[in-house]
């Protein structure tokens, strides 16, 4: 017995619709795959890239984690980095979070959930290193929102950080590499002005987004 034939169904409606509505569209995505932007996100299913973007299927290239945590010993994703910085040559490297965050939450609550946990305490080391603006903030909501930003911010200096975006920048690739937030809430983007581009060091660009932090949640 085949399951879910529902989802093939789907295919074969949207497969159709695509075709009357632009019939190249299947053709042109066939012969190259071009993005111009790179997508580090959440793996959770309230987050997809391209509809997010507005962006149509080819355009942004994609790689999703539990928590958007980037680990200069994750060969997953430094290959996909790879791939898309030397081999697709995109522009734009964009590490994006989402407040509502479950593996922040757990990463904060610090309970037990087996194997995740190891990869869940990347994000309580930002906590820790964090600890004096979210020690600040009286309320929960605001400390699990405050992580999920700080946790975007500290994976867009990972990223800066890798071989990859360092090779790059040496050889006068233009690629930035941007810290944007999703709110479940709205549908709306935020961009926490972390950009980096190799011309500042990650260090002082994140001082400067810290400071912002400080503002919105009017720390002193």
């Amino acid at each position: 017995m085949k399951l879910l034939n529902e989802l093939f169904e789907n295919n074969r409606r949207w497969a159709a619709d695509t075709a009357a509505t632009d019939p190249e569209f299947f053709s042109r995505l066939e012969q190259l795959q071009s993005p111009r932007y790179f997508w580090i996100g959440c793996s959770d299913s309230r987050v997809p890239a391209n509809q997010i973007t507005g962006l149509a299927p080819g355009e942004v290239f994609v790689h999703r984690n539990v928590a958007n945590v980037v680990v200069h010993t994750d060969l997953n994703c430094l290959s996909v980095l790879q791939y898309a910085i030397d081999v697709l040559g995109v522009s734009h490297v964009m590490v994006v979070g989402h407040y509502g965050c479950g593996g922040v939450k757990a990463a904060m609550a610090g309970q037990s959930l087996g194997l995740i946990d190891n990869w869940l305490r990347h994000i309580q080391d930002v906590a820790d290193r964090h600890a004096a603006i979210l020690g600040t903030l009286p309320d929960e909501d605001d400390r699990w929102r405050c992580l999920c930003e700080l946790n975007v911010i500290e994976q867009v200096r990972n990223v800066a950080r890798t071989t990859l975006a360092c090779d790059a920048w040496r050889r006068g690739q233009q690629v930035a590499i941007h810290g944007w937030i999703y709110d479940l809430a709205d549908g709306g983007l935020r961009d926490l002005d972390v950009t980096m581009t190799g011309e500042v060091p990650p260090d002082i660009v994140v001082a400067g987004a810290l400071e912002q932090i400080r503002s919105r949640y009017r720390l002193a």
